[in-house]
């Protein structure tokens, strides 16, 4: 040991003289200072040795084979050390890497790197190379930077005692024992943290940073980069469950916020973190058994990083499922929420769609238990607005139309739209039974109660359906067509609505016609209530079913100023429940309006009726006129003519527009209507057949939106009719009258002809004779002017038209072409 301190006093003079001479020093003496530095050899022939190893490597005029790439050489170096199950040292290398790279006074890194790695691959391969490092050099690891030297405490006076070259090995290799096992238990420790942050809770290492909204490592600096990566993924799980949890404890709120179907998804959830919970458990457990110091040296019931990432892959995606639902869903609730989760199903990953499966099953419980009650019972379970179907509040006839309806935000994608409109009409079917048809009884549906449905049983939810509304429809329209006599009502109001019944038109027509020629404000409605009576009494009507006869009433319409009752009187036909859901207000008034134009198409031709009364024996009456010589002949025989022309062609006209509404339109559609009727599965069939019957009418009796021009046409010609009659009464009403002056003399004409002036007293008579028929003439001319353009337009009008039945009437207008060739048209 003397020796050896006499030796180190030499190596330090001779160190010292080197230094104060060192502007004259060569590159050898400086390496030689450095090795005698950082290597501190115990005899100076150590020092030559090493000297002439390191003379050798730096005359080395060898090209590195690799790139100069400072992040690629430090990995290299480091997975050396991992591969010789030194981490330890490998986490000090990497302190030592950021000391430098962050002080910046060191330029070429790569090429120290470089050289240090040579320097332990040269030394680990040749047994015989003097050893440049220290003991943990010698072993093939990095040297000692700051030149590391041992401390005995075998040591005397306090000195420093250097070890032998074979006890620094065991010293180094304890040190790298205790290195390996700290470094396991930091592991250790790791993985106990992270199992608390994929709890939620936060641990010694690893707590959750508000700021990045995530979990972080305390002190990131202390762990390689790879290991904080790993730690990073591994917490995502966390972060993920905090999301989960505080969705499902916080939806905890009032009913009506939450909804069966987020209360059943909330019991899904939790029941997924039950799963989660016991994973967990099971995983904490074996994270209390210690890791060997060489992960994979062992094959024990252990717990390393690697293995927990393996562990946690799974419980990863499904809860970053979760997360998704909870983000989507929102506050969202029924069968939106239904419907946003299926959303998140359609994946080809078996293990996704397995779990979004399960979980639907369990959140779509309520839904389907509302279509259950729905569909066979008729109860809207629905207290907090979840469901597809929903209720207006709306009674009696508005109760099918508009009682129940579909809520589409509330449908779900997976139920089919036209399914859900079955699933509609059964329970507005059994409800309608209920509440319009007093039939509690056939509410009963005999399908299977014991069907299960849920999601994905789409099958077994389309046969509940099926079953259902065919056994809640068969018995609807048996109730319709047999208790409460749908088609006799149908043709009730045909035959007398639309004026069907001939013969009860035409007293109706005579008993009625002089009250309504009086002033609107003037006529009793309950005088034309007695008047509809004795029609009835007086025609066929009679025979009829009397509670239909009884449901027969007048009605008077809201009156203005000079309007006659002609213009305000209509029958109508009070339909109840449950008729009044096809016979509906709309309907009605649809009939209504089809009453009015038939009624006035009717007067009309009343009136020519009653003109051609009038002229018949007028004409018998009127030889008398004949015989007369001059003017007044003539003018008599003008007007007549003029008269039965214009007549002809009037009832021409009515009687063939009579013809096509009675048979092409009335008719017609009534028998489509029988059809429709007999193949009817369903009352919403049903309504559709009498809403088409009714449009068809409309639409070809000319009183429809598109057809208000050639109707306006249609009424300038009943209302030139209708004056015709009237000027047709004057004249005939004036030639009887004359007639009857000259058969039995007035006693103004007896003084006449006592005081001898009885010739004058006929030729006043001849006189105003003469002036009577050649205003009525030019009555008849000034209408025959205004008819003959309006018929034409009228005729010009139909081919226009968007239906082809008004071709009928064309053709039976015009079928010698007389109108064509007077006023021939494009």
């Amino acid at each position: 040991m003397k020796h050896d301190r006499q030796n180190q006093s030499g190596l330090d003079a001779a160190a010292s003289d080197h230094h104060h001479h060192h502007q004259s020093r060569t590159t050898a003496d400086l390496v030689r200072d450095l090795i005698v530095r950082i290597s501190n050899p115990s005899r100076p022939s150590d020092i030559e040795r090493i000297l002439r190893y390191a003379s050798r490597m730096l005359s080395s005029g060898i090209t590195p084979s690799i790139s100069s790439d400072e992040s690629a050489m430090a990995e290299s170096i480091k997975r050396s050390l991992v591969r010789a199950g030194r981490s330890s040292d490998a986490l000090s290398f990497a302190d030592f890497l950021s000391k430098i790279s962050s002080s910046g006074g060191l330029r070429n890194r790569w090429a120290l790197l470089y050289l240090l790695k040579s320097v332990s691959d040269d030394h680990a391969s040749s047994a015989d190379t003097p050893p440049l490092l220290p003991i943990s050099a010698a072993s093939g690891g990095l040297p000692a930077i700051n030149g590391l030297k041992t401390l005995d405490p075998r040591s005397d006076g306090g000195g420093v005692l250097m070890v032998s070259k074979y006890s620094e090995r065991e010293v180094d290799l304890r040190d790298f024992e205790d290195s390996a096992r700290q470094e396991a238990e930091l592991e250790r420790l790791l993985v106990r943290d992270v199992l608390h942050a994929c709890q939620g809770i936060d641990g010694r290492l690893i707590k959750f940073d508000g700021a990045l909204d995530g979990y972080a490592l305390v002190d990131p600096s202390k762990f390689p980069r790879d290991r904080r990566i790993m730690v990073f993924k591994l917490c995502e799980l966390g972060w993920l469950f905090r999301k989960v949890r505080h969705y499902v404890s916080s939806i905890a709120g009032p009913p009506d916020a939450i909804g069966t179907v987020g209360q059943a998804f909330r019991g899904a959830l939790n029941g997924e973190l039950s799963d989660y919970y016991k994973l967990l458990t099971v995983l904490d457990a074996q994270s209390r058994s210690p890791i060997p110091p060489s992960e994979g040296s062992d094959g024990g019931d252990y717990l390393s990083l690697r293995r927990l990432a393996v562990w946690l892959a799974e419980p990863t995606v499904r809860m970053r499922l979760m997360a998704a639902l909870v983000d989507c869903c929102g506050a969202m609730k029924g069968g939106a929420m239904a419907g946003a989760i299926h959303a998140h199903a359609s994946r080809g990953d078996p293990l996704v769609i397995d779990f979004m499966s399960r979980l639907l099953r369990v959140s779509c419980s309520p839904l389907y238990e509302a279509v259950r009650a729905w569909v066979l019972e008729g109860e809207l379970r629905d207290p907090f607005g979840e469901f597809f179907v929903v209720s207006t509040a709306s009674a009696g006839s508005l109760l099918w139309r508009e009682g129940y309806r579909l809520q589409p935000s509330m449908l779900p994608p997976f139920i089919p739209r036209d399914l859900a409109h079955r699933i509609l009409r059964t329970g507005k079917s059994i409800n309608f039974l209920r509440a319009c048809c007093d039939d509690q009884d056939g509410c009963t549906i005999t399908a299977s109660k014991d069907v299960s449905i849920g999601y994905g049983e789409t099958a077994a939810l389309e046969k509940l359906v099926s079953e259902a509304s065919e056994c809640i429809d068969r018995r609807v329209l048996d109730v319709m067509y047999g208790r409460y006599q749908f088609k006799d009502h149908c043709l009730a109001i045909k035959r007398y609505l639309l004026l069907g019944q001939g013969d009860f038109v035409q007293y109706l027509m005579d008993v009625v016609g002089p009250r309504l020629s009086e002033p609107a404000g003037k006529i009793s409605s309950f005088e034309l209530s007695g008047l509809l009576e004795t029609a009835v009494r007086a025609s066929n009507a009679q025979y009829d079913d009397r509670d239909m006869l009884d449901r027969l009433k007048v009605k008077m319409m809201k009156h203005d100023e000079g309007d006659r009752g002609w213009d305000v009187f209509s029958l109508e036909y009070d339909a109840c429940a449950p008729l009044d859901t096809v016979f509906s207000a709309s309907a009605m008034e649809r009939y209504l309006k089809v009453f009015n134009f038939l009624w006035k198409l009717r007067r009309v031709e009343h009136s020519l009726t009653a003109v051609w009364k009038t002229m018949k024996p007028n004409r018998i009456v009127s030889h008398q006129f004949t015989k007369q010589d001059g003017d007044l002949r003539t003018r008599f025989t003008s007007v007549s003519r003029r008269c039965q022309v214009l007549w002809d062609e009037m009832n021409h006209f009515v009687t063939n527009l009579q013809y096509y509404i009675m048979f092409e339109v009335l008719e017609v559609s009534w028998s489509r209507f029988l059809d429709e009727m007999e193949t009817a599965k369903d009352l919403d069939d049903l309504l559709s057949a009498h809403d088409k019957y009714l449009d068809s009418i409309v639409e070809k009796s000319l009183l429809g939106e598109r057809s208000k021009g050639i109707r306006r046409s249609l009424l300038v010609l009943f209302e030139l009719v209708l004056r015709f009659g009237s000027v047709a009464d004057r004249l005939f009403e004036g030639i009887y009258e004359l007639q009857q002056r000259g058969r039995t003399k007035s006693s103004r004409l007896k003084r006449l002809v006592d005081d001898g002036a009885g010739g004058g007293g006929r030729k006043e008579l001849m006189r105003r004779g003469g002036e009577f028929l050649s205003k009525m003439g030019a009555d008849l001319d000034s209408i025959a002017n205004e008819y003959s353009p309006s018929l034409d337009g009228f005729i010009s009008l139909l081919p226009l038209q968007p239906h082809v039945d008004l071709k009928f009437l064309l053709f039976r207008l015009d079928f010698t072409e007389y109108y064509d060739r007077l006023h021939p048209r494009t």
